[in-house]
Formats: structure tokens, C-alpha cells, sequence
């Protein structure tokens, strides 16, 4: 008999890489006991990054969601682990250290056995401190290398991550192929070296199918040591998924591995279970592309699980952007033509920014970052025009280390700005937040729940959590999701309904539709004037609207004084928070809309009285 090789479904990633959201409790809990059935898993995905999150932003509560998932595959003895962010926990942005202790605590509570530690600059004064932090809460340490391929990320720089986290404690090491780019032999050769760092180390290796190398960077691994292999199953499988354990299995066997036997009857099972998840909401969110393979992906590198929710946030920008090229006389983008303008883009940008693996959130800025240059381009306009915050704090090193130097392009562009490059640890840039959500839910009458989970969770989305408190979050999502089975199931073009009217908790929600990537006209009600006097501040982009960007931060009023460069509001576009400022002196003389609003391109979003 040969090496055993163990078999761990990445269940949420599946999902993560396949659309925007992830099943509810009941379909998972409906789906557990095929999984388990199955026979062939050692392990399954359960949670972690974007799970809680997408969660919230239909309604449910995810503290609860993960309860009831782990709770049968602990019954079956199959472990579970999460996707771990290091410094940023489960969001886009970083934590504070308290909340990074919380998380730990909160989740062996909730039935997650292994957390998958990762910073996404591959920074160990990220990582290292969360090893530390999982061992404390009891679960098992698992420290990731997140895979790419570019001058920098070599062979060598890999096996001395490895050995920064082996000699800091981690249980076991992740090489995260995120973007499926990672070349088989190269692989082989890291695998091998960590196995001669520490021969007992358990090693476990996920990759993304999209880009072609996977099935032989999987062989190439197993071959030199990995103990498990990340697989998917389908309809999920493929495509900027995973490769299907069918496949992976008989590989194996073929090359003398020893792998669990599939019991087909289970899989067959859990096969139609999910096909049903698929057809009740979330296929209104699984763009077809992302069923396809495309080696287009190597060049750009993007994570698989970042293209699933990518094209369904291009939907959006195409349409944006078109609706200003008919109204400016010039010819529509395809969405293939705006990808391949993209995928360039991200090429071009990718070193000028130092070279950050292309993983969350660091992957979105750098898609986020070229796509906005993209579309100022192709409005004749330059690049670098719109460049958030969040990104700039990524290039500073707020967040981290970037792997290369940043181009002396952007560090002209930094200085004309007056920011400044950091050096010190990143965590001492958040301090400690968990005192002051704990009085925002002791003020509001909210209970912190088993083990401080609700606090967690509020303090880790404090936006979505709000949302989700108020039923806002739910009524939006309802909303969306009766927008797009109208698209797709309307009749002839000359019969298709211009709104409908949804009824969510006894209200009555009017919604616009649009079949041409236009924007509809808006209806009466919609298309009241800005009142106040001054000029209208207009937003740059199609997003939601909010005033703050956190719940400590004052939002600006009508009245209040702005002076030229200040911060008036944010517009959320692709999970990143972008500040709209002052472009005069003056006074707020109207705002617009209410925080979470959706809003296009070029709609007014206030008005301030020059000064």
C-alpha cells in the first residue's frame, strides 16, 4: 500500500468561487449528512472568510449557521476548519487584537477545529501572532503560504516562510494555490523542502482549477509528501472551483496512493442537494463564465474565489460604464472585452504595486485599483485617478510588507499626496475596539450572546451586522433576488415588466429593471430633485452609499462646515470602501440618500454651498 493521502471538501469555497453567496443553514444542515455518507473526507471547509459575511447580508445569522454545519461532521469524526485572514479575521480590513483573540475563541466554540492562517503579503508579524492566538482557543494551527508565481515568489522564499512559521509553532502548513497559478514542479519542490524542515509536519495543498495546472500541481504535491489534498465536487467543481474528487481520487489510486473509496449513492445525493441549492436562489449569482475553464487567468493571477463574486460585481460596472458611453456617443463594451481590458490592467499593476499575492483582500485591491483605471481610461481620463484608502494603506505598508518595492511611479504619486511609507509592526495601527462595541450593544439592548459571539460578529461587520439587526440587510437581498428571476424568466422583450413590487415583512418594496445594461428611467418617485442650494457633489461610481466607514467615525450632516481634500462620505464598489472628498470649500447644504442606498454613477449624492 502506498502513502495515504487525505481528502478535505472545500464546501464553502465551492460556493465563495462560484458566486457572491453561500447556502443557508437549512441547506447545509440538509446537505451534511450526504457529505458525511460519502466516506471519502477527512476533513471539510466549513467556514471563514466571506462566509459570515454573505450570510449577514441576506439575513441570517451566521453564529447560528455555523453551529448547526460542524455539528454532524463532528458526529462523523471528519474535522472542520475555517479560512483565517491573520490581521484582517474574517473581512477586508484589519482587526484589532482584541477582536483577533475573540475570533479564535468564538469559532472552537462554534465546532471549527483547524483555522487556515493567512496573510495575503505573506507578512509573519501577521500570521505569527494568530498561531499563537489559535493554540490558546484550542484548535490547530495551520499557517498558510499563499501561492503565486512572479519574480520574487520563488522556491526559496516559500521554504523560508515555512520555516519562520514551523520554528513559530504551527501545527501544520497550507500551501494555498489560490489562483491555481502555482506551477506543478516548483510545488513539488516546496512540498519537498518542508518535508526536510520538519519530516511530520502535516502539509496540505489547495488549489483553483480555472488557470489548467491544478490536477498536475496535485500529483506533483502528493509526490513529494502532502498529506491533503483540497477537492471540490460537482456542479461545483472546474471552472474557478476546484478540481472534483472524482477525478483527484482515481488519480491517485492510479499512482499508487491510498486514497478512501466514494460511496456513489451518497455522492450522487448530496450531487442533486446541491444542484437544488443552485436552482432555488444562489445560480441568480453564479455567472456562467465562472463554470469554465480559462487559461487567460495565469496571466493575471486572480484567486479563483475572487472571480466568483468578480463577475457578478462586473455585471454592475459594465452597466455603468455603457450607460456613459451611449450618453457620450461611443460603442458598448461586451463583458469579454472589459475582461480582457482587466486582466492587462492587472498585469500592469500588479509590480508597479510591489507584487502582493494576489489573494483577499489584496487580490480585490489590485483588481479593484486596475479596473478603476480601466474605466477612467476609457472615459479618457488617467490612471491612478481613483485610488482608495485601503489600497494606499496596502502600498504604505499599513497592512503589511509588500513582497517587492513599489515603482517609482507610485511613490511620486504618494508623495505629491504627502504619504508616507511605515515600517512598524502592522498591529499597532488598530488598537483595541472590543470595550467600545460592547456599550454600542449594551445601548442598544443587544445581547453579546454564547461565548461573546454576537459581539464578535458585530465587531468584526459592524455595517452588515447592523443591517442584518434591522432586517434591512434581508429585505435588500429579497429585493435583488426578485430583480434577477424577473430578468430571467420575463417573456418577450415587448412584454417584459419595467418594475415589480415585492411585499417583505408587510412592506412594500418598488423595484427597476433593466434588460440592456442600462440604467432604468427613473420612475416619479425616484427622481426627486436634491433640495438645497449649492452645487451637487455627484458619486464617481456605482456602489452604496454610507456616510461613515465605521460606527466610530462622525458622519457628516446638513450644516456642517468642509474644507477642500475632506472625507463627505464613502461608496462601497467591489468590497472596498471609496471616500468621496471635498473638491471646494463650503457648506453641506443637502444630502441625498440614507447609509446603504444604492446609487449609480454620476447620481447626486449632495450639495454644498461654496464658501
Amino acid at each position: 500500500m502506498g502513502k495515504e493521502v487525505k481528502l478535505s471538501l472545500v464546501f464553502r469555497d465551492m460556493w465563495q468561487s462560484a458566486g457572491k453567496y453561500q447556502p443557508r443553514v437549512d441547506q447545509l444542515v440538509k446537505v451534511a449528512p450526504a457529505i458525511v455518507r460519502m466516506g471519502c473526507f477527512d476533513r471539510v471547509e466549513t467556514n471563514g472568510g466571506g462566509f459570515e459575511q454573505v450570510n449577514l447580508l441576506y439575513g441570517e445569522n451566521p453564529n447560528n449557521a455555523v453551529r448547526q454545519w460542524t455539528k454532524p461532521f463532528h458526529e462523523a469524526g471528519i474535522q472542520t476548519h475555517m479560512l483565517d485572514r491573520a490581521l484582517n479575521g474574517l473581512r477586508m480590513s484589519p482587526c484589532a487584537k482584541d477582536l483577533r483573540k475573540l475570533f479564535y475563541k468564538v469559532k472552537k466554540a462554534q465546532g471549527t477545529d483547524i483555522t487556515r492562517i493567512f496573510c495575503g503579503l505573506n507578512d509573519p508579524r501577521n500570521v505569527i501572532p494568530s498561531i499563537g492566538y489559535a493554540h490558546e482557543a484550542g484548535m490547530i494551527a495551520q499557517a498558510s503560504l499563499c501561492i503565486t508565481h512572479s519574480p520574487v515568489h520563488t522556491v526559496e522564499y516559500y521554504l523560508g516562510l515555512a520555516k519562520q512559521f514551523i520554528d513559530a509553532g504551527a501545527d501544520e502548513i497550507a500551501l494555498k494555490d489560490m489562483a491555481g497559478i502555482g506551477r506543478p514542479v516548483s510545488l513539488g519542490k516546496i512540498v519537498k523542502g518542508i518535508k526536510e524542515l520538519k519530516p511530520d509536519i502535516i502539509v496540505q495543498y489547495h488549489s483553483h482549477a480555472g488557470p489548467g495546472f491544478c490536477m498536475a500541481s496535485i500529483l506533483e504535491v502528493c509526490q513529494n509528501g502532502c498529506d491533503y489534498v483540497d477537492v471540490g465536487m460537482s456542479p461545483l467543481s472546474w471552472g474557478t472551483g476546484h478540481a472534483d474528487v472524482i477525478a483527484v481520487q482515481e488519480m491517485l489510486k492510479d499512482a499508487g496512493f491510498t486514497v478512501k473509496d466514494i460511496n456513489m449513492e451518497a455522492y450522487m445525493e448530496a450531487r442533486t442537494i446541491i444542484q437544488e441549492m443552485l436552482d432555488d436562489f444562489l445560480g441568480y449569482y453564479c455567472p456562467a463564465l465562472n463554470r469554465e475553464n480559462n487559461s487567460l487567468l495565469i496571466k493575471p493571477g486572480l484567486p479563483g474565489g475572487m472571480m466568483g463574486s468578480l463577475m457578478t460585481d462586473l455585471e454592475d460596472n459594465l452597466a455603468s460604464l455603457n450607460k456613459w458611453k451611449v450618453k457620450n456617443g461611443q460603442e458598448s463594451l461586451t463583458t469579454d472585452q472589459l475582461l480582457i481590458k482587466l486582466f492587462d490592467e492587472v498585469a500592469y499593476v500588479w509590480p508597479k504595486v510591489g507584487y502582493p499575492t494576489l489573494v483577499t483582500p489584496f487580490s480585490q485591491y489590485v483588481k479593484n485599483l486596475s479596473l478603476m483605471n480601466v474605466i477612467q481610461m476609457e472615459k479618457g481620463k488617467g490612471r491612478w485617478e481613483i485610488f482608495p484608502d485601503t489600497i494606499w494603506d496596502m502600498v504604505l505598508g499599513k497592512a503589511g510588507k509588500l513582497p517587492a518595492e513599489v515603482d517609482d511611479e507610485i511613490k511620486a504619486l504618494a508623495a505629491s499626496q504627502g504619504r508616507e511609507f511605515l515600517q512598524a509592526d502592522p498591529q499597532l495601527n488598530y488598537p483595541d475596539c472590543l470595550d467600545g462595541f460592547r456599550e454600542k450593544m449594551k445601548e442598544k439592548g443587544w445581547e453579546t450572546g454564547p461565548d461573546d459571539e454576537e459581539l464578535f460578529e458585530y465587531a468584526m461587520h459592524p455595517e452588515q451586522y447592523e443591517n442584518f439587526r434591522s432586517g434591512k440587510a434581508k429585505a435588500e437581498f429579497e429585493a435583488d433576488l426578485a430583480k434577477r428571476k424577473a430578468a430571467k424568466e420575463a417573456p418577450a422583450a415587448g412584454q417584459m415588466p419595467k418594475q415589480i413590487t415585492v411585499q417583505l415583512e408587510g412592506k412594500a418594496y418598488r423595484i427597476d429593471i433593466s434588460y440592456d445594461g442600462k440604467a432604468p428611467e427613473p420612475s416619479a418617485a425616484s427622481a426627486a430633485p436634491a433640495s438645497g442650494a449649492g452645487e451637487d457633489i455627484v458619486a464617481p461610481l456605482s456602489g452604496k452609499f454610507f456616510l461613515t466607514k465605521d460606527p466610530q467615525e462622525t458622519a457628516r450632516k446638513v450644516g456642517d462646515a468642509v474644507k477642500r481634500g475632506d472625507t463627505l462620505c464613502y461608496i462601497e464598489a467591489m468590497k472596498i470602501q471609496n471616500a468621496v472628498c471635498a473638491d471646494f470649500d463650503g457648506v453641506i447644504t443637502a444630502i441625498t440618500h440614507s447609509s446603504g442606498d444604492s446609487i449609480e454613477e454620476d447620481d447626486v449624492i449632495m450639495k454644498i454651498a461654496r464658501s
